[in-house]
């Protein structure tokens, strides 16, 4: 019987982290920091804020991935932690909604920017507009462009997990290089100051909520820091390599964002960069002009197709494990004979990704990816004290740092970003509770088939 290869090594292992968290966000989510909070200082908090919540979480997943070195994730360690259901329900909203919505809001991403190159792929060329009860059902050129690049990397992942990683590796350091232009261009051709006061302006009439709401633009941008614990199973000395890979990834995620929005800063004024979608691509245009803006537009197009990548990877081996615990359909745990990887877990993901991404703009299919993502992070935090209660005779090859300071602050910054996200964004916060309840059902079929 065909199994999956443990063979992703601790440079591949950082790079997955890296490449999983560094998409389409950091080009195009500062325009939504900067009209939430409308302030240099703040908006640079925000970031700092949203990296250190993501490092903190990494930090508490390795605790567990280290403990559970096999396929799943966040999906093992809530179901060792609270039982089955709870991690069927994480399952199940990642599969709806977290991991195959942020799979196509990269990929509408990614043809957002390749359109500058193609315009008559934009999404202002509609190919169905087609009335259906209440709503319309609008399809743009874009849209479809979006379908063919997850379709590809599919494709390139049900080659197996060194055709997946490698690619992911190659995208990862071409990225990494693209985004590295901006602060020099910054340094060479900045073309404003930013005004680090007054830090709150008299215009944000409420801090503490505006600050949340930028958040949620900053924490779609970070989503990925647990990508990589998907495919523990298949990382060579886990108990070593996770660790670091998920510390040194977060570490370089994190000054790479903070550099690239201060360049952001020296780019644009803070009345342009507010509400600015393609961010990147208007400061590089102000700094060096068109040839800087095509660079640019370059680098994110290697910067998505590297981050759905990396997502594919890992998104299919939660599937996988699912279905191995009998909570999913039996077929997604099946191996390719010959790439070894679970071959039907991964077109399952392309096909409902590809529709995801045939039914909403960027920013609607990040807020729902937030709001659902974050409210299991708050879980996830919880579940390592439970497993630190319950089990502490087990051997965990990894400690978090820092214990309870640093979990607690994660599982802290998770409520308030929780509880803000429900007031502020009532209508998609309900809309991801509802798919949760749509679980249940769904739960109690799979248990009454085991």
């Amino acid at each position: 019987m065909a199994t999956l290869d443990r063979a992703v090594g601790p440079l591949s292992a950082t790079l997955l982290v890296i490449g999983g968290i560094i998409g389409s966000g950091i080009f195009l989510t500062t325009g939504s920091v900067a009209n939430a909070l409308p302030s240099a200082s703040l908006l640079m908090l925000a970031w700092v804020a949203g990296c250190l919540f993501a490092l903190f979480g990494a930090l508490t997943y390795a605790e567990m991935a280290t403990m559970f070195p096999r396929s799943g994730g966040p999906y093992v360690f809530l179901r060792e932690a609270f039982g089955p259901l709870t991690g069927f329900l994480y399952g199940w909203a990642t599969l709806l909604v977290v991991l195959s919505g942020g799979i196509a809001a990269v990929a509408v991403g990614f043809a957002d920017y390749f359109s500058y190159f193609f315009p008559a792929l934009s999404s202002t060329h509609i190919v169905v507009d087609a009335p259906l009860g209440l709503a319309t059902i609008q399809i743009a050129r874009s849209q479809l462009v979006a379908v063919g690049a997850i379709v590809l990397l599919g494709g390139i992942n049900y080659l197996g997990v060194r055709s997946g990683s490698g690619t992911n590796a190659v995208l990862t350091i071409a990225k990494i290089a693209g985004l590295a232009l901006l602060p020099i261009f910054a340094i060479a051709a900045a073309t404003t100051a930013p005004a680090w006061t007054p830090v709150v302006p008299r215009e944000i009439a409420s801090p503490l909520s505006a600050f949340g709401v930028a958040l949620i633009a900053v924490l779609w941008t970070v989503e990925g820091y647990y990508f990589v614990t998907y495919a523990a199973g298949e990382v060579r000395d886990p108990a070593r390599n996770l660790p670091r890979a998920l510390t040194i990834g977060l570490l370089v995620v994190m000054a790479v964002y903070l550099i690239v929005n201060l360049a952001y800063l020296y780019a644009l004024p803070m009345d342009v960069l507010r509400g600015t979608t393609r961010v990147a691509e208007a400061a590089a245009t102000a700094m060096v002009g068109p040839i800087g803006a095509t660079i640019i537009a370059l680098t994110v197009l290697v910067s998505t197709l590297g981050a759905d990548a990396a997502v594919i990877l890992g998104a299919s081996r939660l599937f996988y494990a699912m279905a191995r615990d009998g909570l999913f359909f039996p077929a997604a745990a099946a191996v390719h004979p010959r790439y070894h990887s679970p071959h039907v877990a991964i077109i399952g993901l392309t096909m409902w990704s590809s529709l995801l991404a045939l039914s909403g703009t960027y920013e609607q299919l990040f807020t729902y990816v937030v709001f659902v993502s974050v409210l299991f992070s708050l879980l996830g935090g919880l579940a390592l004290f439970r497993l630190r209660r319950a089990r502490p005779g087990d051997e965990r090859p990894y400690r978090v740092p820092g214990y309870p300071v640093v979990p607690a602050l994660f599982i802290l910054g998770a409520a308030f970003i929780v509880t803000n996200t429900l007031v502020t964004r009532p209508v998609e916060s309900i809309a991801g509770l509802g798919l949760l309840v749509l679980g249940l059902p769904a739960y109690a079929y799979w248990r009454a088939r085991a």
